[in-house]
């Protein structure tokens, strides 16, 4: 039988979450968005706060990557400056 592309059938169970409502966006589950590994055993104690601010941020304005920008003004939020 063929697939139509319509809408679906009312009281089909629909098991793709639409991002681009508002509402369904903020019954979403929060889930980490790592940008550059799993882990952060590997890295040094200043690496690492590194790695948990920018995860924090990512989190805080739901980014699954960032932008050299962004990854700035997170180190300058941390001290880092020139």
């Amino acid at each position: 039988m063929p697939q139509t592309l319509g809408p679906p059938v009312v009281g089909e169970a629909s098991s793709f979450a639409d991002r681009r409502n508002p509402v369904a966006v903020e019954q979403m589950p929060v889930c980490e968005r790592r940008q550059f590994g799993n882990s952060h055993a590997d890295l040094s104690p200043d690496a690492c706060e590194l790695a948990q601010a920018i995860d924090q941020y990512k989190l805080l304005h739901r980014r699954r990557f960032i932008t050299f920008e962004e990854m700035l003004s997170v180190m300058k939020s941390l001290g880092y400056h020139r």
